[in-house]
């Protein structure tokens, strides 16, 4: 079954893959898991706008993992925040699109990330902020499996169900790799699911690359808990040749690949 957002994340994948091979940078694997999540929050469940990019009432999209910077960025560009054509100084000497994002480098992007673990506690800053404010906005943070490896992740997951802090919501990119290796075999990450229940979250766990699932779980919660969305997804998803291939954690892709990536995803 096709969804309206489909051609959108093929096209997004097709850029990630473009911005790879001309810049020559790595994490590409990374970003193309997480096209779906990004593409759910941007077009149809955050409250943002790109005219209106420090309006009070935004949302937050907090990427935590940082090193996926590229599928930030090719998302807002898609979205409107920015010109589509600024992707190509992805990575640049002195481009506003470095590989790590910093704060505000572009429209859209609200917080530095790339060392693991932040995002998370940062995000519940920003949600128990709009609570203190009385302002109703909702605060979403997409982290990496490896990264709830960092022990800042589950200290503000303690903090979050402490606080009963119902308008964070974390989705966890679940590719089951990281760096070096398999994430559940580099350090006991299993159950997932479990860990977040017993931290007292309410848990939903998804096909992260399911547009239909990502919008039914991002809706707001009422259960007066934190939301944590397991979203099981596949490192190099779109690409045949890169699908769960940890090699694309670091490997670039030449000109005839991506000439090849570009085909399959129906944008040659």
């Amino acid at each position: 079954m096709t969804h309206p957002l489909d051609v959108t994340c093929a096209r997004i994948r097709a850029r990630l893959v473009e911005m790879s091979h001309v810049s020559e940078l790595p994490h590409l694997g990374s970003a193309l898991s997480s096209v779906e999540i990004l593409a759910a929050l941007y077009f149809d469940v955050a409250r943002v706008d790109p005219d209106t990019v420090f309006g009070p009432s935004r949302d937050r999209v907090i990427l935590s993992k940082g090193h996926a910077a590229n599928a930030l960025y090719a998302t807002l560009a898609e979205r409107g925040y920015f010109p589509t054509t600024q992707l190509a100084t992805f990575g640049e000497v002195g481009s506003v699109l470095p590989e790590h994002p910093s704060p505000h480098c572009v429209p859209g992007v609200e917080f530095a990330t790339g060392s693991l673990g932040h995002g998370l506690s940062v995000g519940l800053g920003l949600a128990l902020g709009s609570r203190i404010t009385g302002n109703p906005f909702r605060v979403f943070v997409v982290l990496s499996d490896g990264e709830c490896n960092e022990g800042s992740v589950w200290e503000a997951g303690l903090m979050a169900a402490q606080h009963q802090v119902d308008n964070l919501i974390a989705i966890v990119d679940y590719n089951k790799w990281q760096a070096t290796g398999r994430s559940d075999e580099v350090l006991g990450l299993p159950s997932l699911s479990g860990k977040w229940t017993a931290f007292r979250w309410d848990v939903r766990e998804i096909d992260g690359h399911d547009l239909t699932a990502l919008h039914d779980a991002l809706q707001p919660a009422t259960s007066g808990r934190p939301r944590m969305i397991v979203a099981h997804t596949v490192k190099g998803r779109g690409v045949s040749f890169m699908q769960d291939d940890n090699n694309w954690h670091y490997r670039i892709p030449s000109a005839d690949e991506l000439a090849l990536a570009r085909k399959e995803l129906g944008v040659a």
